[in-house]
């Protein structure tokens, strides 16, 4: 399968689970979130680790550290730390709508990494699911109260994920996908590490056993195998179009958060998620140019890109 659509749709699914199961694990007297977003990451860092030194990958070079720094900064503490906390207050249904942003801001962050021009109706409809975004948060889909501080959190979570995604795309086509978040795991695994101690020595976790195998699912696949099928859609590209798929993820989650938590899908969830996707989807199609490879991938790495797709397979 080549098609980088296609494979970004196999992480969307993986992905989809991620809030309401997360919901699900912190809810009653569940998991503690500092828990569940930094253990899931140890979790995930023992087969990452052992894949990379099984495999016998190349260490990364120079100021490819710096930017798995990025990655690791935004997709395994950022994004799980943010909603883990977010999802105390905030439902699962909700949370996906205003997470629904994260393809535009993807997309965002692809065009001014990859130092691409994009036309000014990009930037519009852009700075439109921006607005719709924060509109819906404001609402709530019970009043006009003015935004919650889980709010605040969950748009943070969108930045920090946009970051990740988007350079991690790029190291993608350099290292390969799985070794790109196996990387990044391996090198946010020492605070994590330290983050999980804190956990612990604040509360014992205590959960119930489908709290437990929600915990496993988090750190097994929403951390790991998730990001397999994902960065290698985004190594493939264009990146903007693969991001565009993730808008199918709000649809997904609000569907489990449903038959899962027994959230209702409100009026209001519905018309907020329509205006953030709606946004979202012109912001991305809008960039749809057919980018030159060259464009995001530095002149040293070009070789390395043509080649991921045999790494990934190593």
């Amino acid at each position: 399968m080549r098609s980088g659509p296609a494979w970004g749709l196999l992480g969307v699914v993986a992905f989809s689970f991620t809030v309401p199961l997360t919901k699900y694990a912190v809810a009653g007297n569940g998991l503690s979130p500092l828990f569940i977003a930094s253990a899931r990451a140890i979790v995930a860092t023992l087969p990452a680790g052992a894949a990379l030194a099984i495999t016998r990958q190349r260490l990364p070079r120079g100021g490819q550290w710096i930017r798995l720094g990025v990655v690791a900064g935004g997709v395994v503490a950022g994004f799980p730390l943010l909603t883990s906390f977010a999802l105390t207050a905030a439902s699962a249904g909700h949370s996906a709508v205003v997470i629904a942003l994260l393809p535009a801001a993807t997309a965002v962050l692809a065009v001014l990494r990859g130092r691409e021009r994009p036309p000014r109706a990009f930037w519009f409809t852009a700075l439109a699911g921006t607005v719709a975004a924060i509109g819906f948060a404001a609402f709530r889909g019970d009043g006009f109260g003015g935004p919650h501080w889980s709010d605040l959190l969950l748009l943070a979570a969108v930045v920090a994920a946009a970051a990740g995604y988007a350079e991690g795309g790029l190291l993608a086509r350099e290292l390969g996908a799985w070794q790109t978040i196996s990387w990044a795991l391996v090198l946010s695994a020492p605070v994590m590490a330290v983050l999980t101690g804190i956990s612990l020595a604040q509360q014992q976790p205590t959960g119930a056993p489908t709290q437990w195998a929600a915990f496993a699912y988090l750190g097994v696949v929403s951390m790991f195998l998730g990001f397999l099928p994902w960065y290698r859609g985004l190594a493939i590209g264009p990146m903007t179009q693969v991001s565009q798929v993730q808008l199918t993820q709000p649809v997904f989650t609000l569907c489990w958060a449903a038959l899962l938590l027994n959230e209702q899908l409100t009026w209001a969830t519905a018309i907020g998620a329509v205006a953030v996707i709606g946004c979202a989807g012109s912001a991305v199609r809008t960039r749809l140019r057919r980018p030159a490879v060259s464009t995001a991938i530095p002149r040293d790495h070009r070789q390395d890109a043509r080649r991921y797709a045999v790494r990934d397979s190593g």
